[in-house]
């Protein structure tokens, strides 16, 4: 096989890969164009809700998290929050206990999200009852009318999960900026976009609020570290609908520095590539079944990793002119239609003056993170 039959191949099969996944993210950049959500009515009901807060060495965050959360609107007799504080410092325990609070102190050897979320459902009293579990990250900050406006939405919405919507608490840095903008194009594509076709919104790994009785149930089942991922599954295969509401908003922290962020990216990427392998077996069955919420989660763990696509688009885009400039063209056209897609998914608070410049270091940082790896690699060997 002769070096042009094996140019042909490789780039049909990335602008396959590329094509489909653009085609993927235009058609839910335009549908998240509609809200589904407009004005929401007063619930009727208040619902009793326990707030659920994983904190892994947080010392810096965990305070004001929970001082947010205790300074609601809602009725304090209604909602109960549990801290699972996992190798953190003395200091911050002590100052945790001083707040009307449920502390766990677990002590994991090998500590994770979803051990410390089995931990507090385990060492809940067996008197007490609710009707919704909220969790929260140790970093997250939310508004005083935070619990009134979910126990709306949750009545509204009539089914047992519900998404929030979450906001950077920093924009800081070039890293902050994107991951911002990565959160809010994730937020209109797979939130807005297909709540408003009727699919089920993409789970977040906080702000989610759960039917009490069905988390208590099948947080126990999850076994990896990405819980969300696999709670998300389990929703969906049980046919219940995920709603999202982009009003009620919670604040997050984002990563200032490149090598955290390329680090978070690392580990999504891991968590889809493990969630498509270990459920594409379902894919027919799911076709068969008119399953189209499963079929359409499925199909999203299909879809190259958007720091990848970046890195792949940039580097055809520059070097197939010099190759053999005709196979370059449509990858010109591929690239226009998909940064126009991310532009309209990007709300328009979040594009200025550094929006083009903190797009054009990504597919250049990915590149270096990748050569950087295969460096690491032949040195080793």
């Amino acid at each position: 096989m002769d070096f042009w039959w094996i140019l042909y191949i490789i780039d049909g099969v990335l602008f396959t890969g590329v094509s489909l996944t653009v085609a993927y993210v235009v058609f839910f950049s335009l549908a998240s164009l509609f809200n589904k959500h407009h004005d929401i009515p007063r619930a009727k009901r208040q619902n009793r809700f326990i707030i659920l807060i994983p904190s892994y060495k947080s010392d810096k965050n965990i305070i004001h998290t929970v001082a947010a959360i205790l300074s609601q609107n809602y009725p304090q007799r209604l909602f109960d929050v549990v801290v699972i504080s996992d190798h953190q410092d003395e200091l911050t325990n002590m100052r945790l206990a001083q707040y009307t609070i449920t502390l766990l102190t677990p002590n994991f050897e090998k500590s994770s999200k979803t051990k410390s979320l089995q931990y507090a459902i385990l060492n809940l009293p067996a008197f007490k009852i609710y009707d919704v579990a909220v969790i929260l990250n140790a970093d997250n900050i939310v508004e005083s009318n935070f619990l009134e406006e979910l126990n709306d939405a949750y009545e509204v919405a009539g089914t047992k999960a519900v998404v929030t919507h979450l906001m950077p608490r920093n924009r800081d840095t070039s890293s902050a900026r994107l991951s911002t903008i990565f959160e809010e194009i994730n937020n209109s594509i797979f939130r807005r976009g297909h709540i408003t076709i009727g699919l089920s919104s993409a789970l977040t790994s906080s702000g989610v609020a759960y039917d009490f009785n069905w988390l208590k149930e099948n947080i126990m089942k999850v076994r990896s570290v990405a819980e969300d991922k696999e709670l998300e599954a389990m929703l969906v295969r049980q046919h219940i609908y995920i709603d999202y509401f982009d009003h009620i908003h919670i604040y997050n922290e984002r990563k200032r520095e490149a090598k955290e962020f390329n680090e978070q990216r690392r580990r999504w990427i891991y968590d889809q590539v493990r969630s498509l392998f270990k459920n594409i077996k379902y894919l027919p069955s799911a076709i068969f079944n008119q399953q189209y919420d499963w079929v359409d989660k499925i199909i999203q763990w299909m879809l190259l990793p958007r720091s990848i696509m970046f890195g792949i688009v940039f580097m055809m885009s520059l070097t197939l002119p010099f190759i053999y400039f005709t196979l370059a063209i449509k990858w010109w056209i591929v690239a226009v239609i998909w940064g126009f897609s991310l532009a309209l998914a990007t709300p328009n608070e979040f594009v200025d003056k550094n929006w083009d410049k903190d797009f054009i270091t990504l597919p250049i940082s990915t590149l270096a993170n990748i050569y950087r790896k295969l460096m690491t690699l032949i040195r080793k060997k």
